[in-house]
């Protein structure tokens, strides 16, 4: 049966997938003296191409030979296994590979080309990793194996089949939300573990704040601070990470505000000009200070759920306050009911403050009352570092916030 030309593509592709594993197998077993494998470039090259020609020939209307060309193709590699299990050699992987070949090229013969190509080169980069794979898994200890595992549970097993609500009285009660919130704190601390364990305190803890700042400086600002209390003398690399994190706030608020509404972007981006350089500035001093001896403890637990459930808890405390505050006293309260919301969101803030601005109020007072939520949410993580924190880590964390704290209220003052 003759192929359109325009199909000639798929099979190709198909071929090319194999093509990529086959010569990381080949280099493998090159490598691997004494140790002999099915499959080599030619063998996973025409296994990828089989499979491009079943997936044709099925799509073409031939829906016995095409599924019975794969499956011969299949029992192949199976058989191969078998062979090499009966001898003594338990080592699946070059013919999973060559299973992942068949499928790619199933994909590939299909019409899926992008996804095709993707799995072959996935399987490829998979294969030609092994040596970095295999040292990852022997660092891992038991804790971060049970701590990833329960994170996976509350995330991929609990989050989705809680209700979204709300339930009670407005604003209400939403588990889903809630609970993504649970996620995003303790996921920070897990991250912080780990970058530790791996990069050392002095930049890991620096380097989980920045990343952590993306999702929540908050959540930053907590997790740090309560492991202040159990890293000896790490205080100046959580501090790094504290400020790091909430150095990103006055950006991404002016970045985020100005993509939905442009008018309030030029607005607010004088208001938070100072808190910006500022944040930049005590962030430099402190890369800047001396390294203290590091203690040899590491951190804490890498999954700290009660912090997280306090956190919670005073978010939607905060919550009700905030509506209401705007419940009672509408636009003229603007500004308390931003202080309010910046408590607890300031992303959220920005987004409300464009639709207010849409409604009742002018970009400028928008501006600024994004302005003063910032101010409140650095004041509140001034707060939770003098609470929660300790030693070195409170005096440095403490001083980076009250220099952002100054210059977002001069900001205010000033503009």
């Amino acid at each position: 049966m003759s192929l359109p030309f325009e199909e000639l593509p798929r099979l190709l592709v198909a071929a090319l997938g194999g093509l990529a594993v086959g010569v990381e197998r080949e280099d493998s077993a090159r490598a691997s003296v004494g140790i002999k494998r099915f499959a080599g470039v030619r063998t996973f090259l025409l296994l990828g191409l089989v499979s491009g020609i079943a997936a044709e020939l099925s799509a073409a209307g031939a829906v016995v030979a095409g599924p019975l060309l794969f499956a011969a193709a299949a029992l192949l590699v199976v058989s191969a296994f078998t062979i090499h299990a009966l001898a003594g050699d338990l080592d699946a992987t070059t013919e999973v590979a060559a299973l992942a070949v068949l499928g790619s090229g199933w994909l590939s013969g299909s019409g899926s080309i992008v996804l095709g190509s993707a799995l072959a080169a996935l399987t490829a980069l998979v294969l030609a990793e092994k040596t970095w794979m295999h040292s990852v898994v022997e660092r891992l200890r038991s804790e971060e194996i049970s701590a990833g595992a329960r994170f996976a549970v509350l995330a991929l097993v609990v989050l989705p089949i809680l209700p979204a609500g709300p339930f009670g009285p407005a604003p209400g009660i939403r588990p889903q939300e809630l609970w993504t919130l649970i996620l995003v704190f303790s996921g920070i601390g897990f991250v912080g573990y780990v970058a530790v364990r791996w990069a050392g305190p002095k930049k890991g803890w620096g380097l989980a704040g920045l990343l952590g700042g993306l999702v929540s400086s908050t959540g930053v600002t907590l997790t740090f601070s309560r492991e202040s209390r159990n890293a000896g003398a790490h205080g100046a690399p959580l501090a790094i990470g504290v400020v790091a994190a909430c150095s990103l706030v006055p950006f991404r608020v002016a970045i985020l505000a100005g993509i939905l509404s442009p008018a309030i972007g030029r607005e607010v981006l004088p208001l938070l000009s100072l808190p910006m350089v500022a944040g930049l500035a005590a962030l430099l001093l402190l890369l800047r200070r001396p390294a203290e001896s590091a203690s040899a403890s590491g951190p804490g637990n890498p999954l700290r759920l009660a912090p997280a459930l306090q956190m919670v808890a005073a978010f939607q405390v905060v919550l009700y306050a905030v509506h209401a505050a705007r419940s009672a006293f509408g636009s003229h309260g603007l500004l308390a009911s931003s202080a309010l919301a910046g408590l607890v969101d300031v992303n959220a803030l920005i987004y409300s403050m464009y639709k207010l601005g849409q409604e009742t109020t002018g970009a400028f007072l928008a501006a600024r009352a994004l302005a003063v939520g910032v101010l409140a949410n650095t004041l509140l993580k001034f707060a939770m570092v003098v609470v929660f924190g300790t030693g070195t880590f409170r005096r440095l964390a403490g001083a980076g916030l009250v220099a952002l704290s100054i210059a977002s209220l001069a900001g205010l003052i000033l503009y």
